[in-house]
């Protein structure tokens, strides 16, 4: 499975951005996908995921409420809708597929990851 995150970009504090990430290859539909990112200096961290079905989703606490993981299978493609964006929330954001039997937070359980977007949150 190859990867592509697109969307990112500079937008003002309380702004909105929809990321973007298209897979290819046939196994979409049967990956779990998530969302992590990385700020400057600090380390990778949890943001959301999703199911293979889209049934079930998680949010790391710091982004509950304002964003919202979806997926298309058909378009093989899953986004990232983020609202009420903060300064904190600046950082590279990728996408990532995991094939465990259950969904997961864990980064080591994902097994492919895209080349991540920027994004920058203004004050």
């Amino acid at each position: 499975v190859q990867l592509q995150a697109s969307g990112g970009g500079v937008v003002q504090a309380g702004g909105s951005l929809r990321l973007s990430c298209a897979a290819s290859g046939r196994t979409f539909s049967r990956s779990h996908m998530g969302w992590f990112r990385q700020a400057p200096g600090k380390e990778r961290e949890f943001v959301a995921t999703i199911s293979r079905s889209a049934a079930t989703t998680y949010y790391a606490d710091s982004v509950k409420g304002r964003f919202t993981t979806s997926r298309e299978n058909a378009k093989n493609t899953v986004y990232l809708q983020m609202n009420s964006l903060k300064p904190e929330d600046t950082a590279v954001y990728y996408c990532a597929a995991s094939r465990e039997l259950g969904v997961t937070t864990a980064q080591g359980a994902y097994d492919y990851w895209g080349q991540g977007t920027q994004v920058t949150v203004s004050s």
